[in-house]
């Protein structure tokens, strides 16, 4: 059965029961596996995708952040799971269609065969790579199989979470609670702390703007602060509101902020003063930008929901 919620055309979200997410994963045979989109066996015996007329809204648990794969023109949902303290190892990875609707309710995270993703947050995706904090390692996965790839632990971590990675491969990504610090790591691995200390204060999204330079936006006040790639602070802009977690850089330098604790998205074109583009949001987190039906992606966390909002072209 299908359920459509009626929504204003410039915020859609999208609902999920979470009761099933409570039960413990599927156990396989031993190696990893990516989840199949949604469809069930027929009688025959035969799996079969589900109907093109059937629309499926859901499939979230805490979801933190969002990411757009342009070369199959999905959306890539992190979600953290059911908290540690019930399960270890409950992160799991969903897939939707542009509209919104269910793709792949969990593409990683089928099974837990050849996987750990305990509480996966700030994410991304570069050269064919999804890259995800995952509290103190971030882990990546290939974005054609879902294979997990390498996991890079970062020794001083207390609670990864942004993260932007640069075209070579160097990952930035943030610490939030005390030591607050953005790290960096090398392809091969090697963790180093980046920035530390003010101007950070509760350091969260992480993104790498046109130039190459590291930005990152604050839980703790407004600022919108660029670093060049040696560490030095080069900018200072400010959101429209402060308890940031979300960042997203156009291609002609205009970033949008979510504010996760506000519930408000400021946009900043460049040289301009931030300006709020929607607001009312709970819990706007880690929000991507899909490029193709041009439109902000925003977790909800706790509410187990992703808003949408179609930017003017």
């Amino acid at each position: 059965m299908s359920l459509r919620f009626s929504v204003p055309a410039c915020l859609a979200l999208l609902l999920c029961t979470t009761a099933a997410f409570a039960q413990a994963p599927a156990a396989g045979n031993g190696n990893f596996k990516a989840g199949d989109p949604l469809g069930a066996v027929n009688e025959a015996g035969k799996f079969v995708p589900i109907s093109s007329n059937v629309k499926v809204f859901g499939s979230f648990r805490f979801a933190e952040s969002v990411t757009y794969d342009a070369e199959r023109n999905l959306i890539v949902v992190m979600n953290a799971g059911v908290t540690e303290d019930i399960q270890k190892n409950d992160g799991f990875v969903s897939l939707l269609n542009p509209d919104g609707t269910v793709h792949t309710t969990k593409w990683i995270g089928a099974t837990r065969d050849g996987l750990t993703l305990n509480h996966p947050l700030g994410s991304c995706i570069q050269n064919g790579v999804l890259y995800t904090a995952d509290i103190d390692h971030v882990r990546t996965f290939d974005m054609k199989t879902g294979q997990p790839g390498r996991a890079y632990p970062v020794e001083g971590a207390t609670f990864l979470n942004g993260i932007g990675v640069a075209k070579d491969g160097t990952m930035y990504v943030s610490n939030t609670r005390p030591p607050e610090r953005i790290f960096k790591i090398t392809p091969s691995g090697e963790a180093t702390v980046f920035v530390e200390g003010a101007p950070l204060k509760l350091p969260n999204g992480v993104a790498i703007d046109n130039d190459g330079n590291i930005v990152s936006v604050n839980v703790g006040d407004n600022a919108v602060l660029t670093f060049s790639p040696d560490g030095k602070l080069v900018k200072t802009e400010h959101a429209a509101e402060g308890g940031n977690d979300g960042i997203v850089i156009l291609a002609d330098g205009t970033k949008y902020v979510s504010s996760v604790k506000f519930g408000s998205v400021s946009k900043i074109a460049p040289g301009q003063k931030a300006e709020v583009i929607a607001s009312g949001i709970p819990s706007a987190a880690s929000m991507g930008y899909d490029s193709k039906q041009h439109q902000l992606l925003i977790p909800m966390n706790p509410h187990n929901a992703v808003a949408f909002i179609k930017l003017e072209k």
